[in-house]
C-alpha cells in the first residue's frame, strides 16, 4: 500500500545499523582498514582517512541500510533462539549452503557495480580482520549475517574508490 505521507527514516535506519555494529563492537574504521587494504595496490595515496570518510558516507546509502537492518535483525533473533524452525537451526548453524547471508552482502557490495561483487568475494574468502573475529567466534551469538555484512561494506567501498579514481 502506497502512503504519499511516508517519509523514509533514513536517520534512523543509519542509526539502527550503526549500534548494532558498535553492540558487535565494529566501527566504521574497522570496516575502513579492511578497504585500504582492499584499494592500496590500485590507488597510490590512498590514506586511511580517505576510506574512513568513505565508509562513512556508504553507510548512508539507504539501499545498503535496508539489507543491514534485515541482516543484523536476523543474527539478533537466531541468537534468541526466536525464529521458527528449521529456520533457526539453520541460521544458527550458519549453514554452507544456505546462502542467504551472501545474497544480501551481495547486494550491499553491488551498489557501486561489480566491482564491489568482486571485491566480495575475496574478502569473503580470505576473512581477514574483525570479518575472520565474527566468523570464528565462539561466545553463542549468532553471526552469521554480520560477518558478509562487514566484507560487502567494505567491498562497496573499495568499489566507490576504485570508480573515484578510474
Amino acid at each position: 500500500m502506497y502512503d504519499k505521507n511516508f517519509k523514509y527514516p533514513d536517520k534512523a535506519a543509519y542509526e539502527f545499523v550503526i549500534k548494532a555494529l558498535a553492540a558487535k563492537g565494529i566501527t566504521y574504521k574497522e570496516i575502513a582498514q579492511i578497504t585500504y587494504k582492499l584499494q592500496i595496490n590500485y590507488v597510490p595515496g590512498l590514506t586511511i582517512t580517505e576510506c574512513e570518510n568513505e565508509t562513512k558516507e556508504v553507510l548512508h546509502k539507504r539501499e545498503l541500510l535496508n539489507n543491514a537492518m534485515v541482516a543484523l535483525e536476523l543474527d539478533r533473533l537466531a541468537t534468541e533462539g526466536k525464529l521458527k524452525e528449521p529456520l533457526q537451526t539453520i541460521i544458527a548453524s550458519d549453514a554452507g549452503v544456505f546462502g542467504v547471508d551472501e545474497g544480501l552482502a551481495l547486494n550491499m557490495a553491488n551498489i557501486y557495480g561489480t566491482i564491489g561483487v568482486t571485491n566480495y568475494g575475496y574478502v569473503d574468502k580470505v576473512k581477514e580482520g574483525v570479518i575472520k573475529k565474527l566468523d570464528t567466534d565462539k561466545s553463542g551469538a549468532v553471526n552469521t549475517f554480520i560477518d558478509d555484512l562487514v566484507g560487502a561494506i567494505a567491498a562497496a567501498v573499495a568499489a566507490k574508490i576504485a570508480h573515484k579514481y578510474a
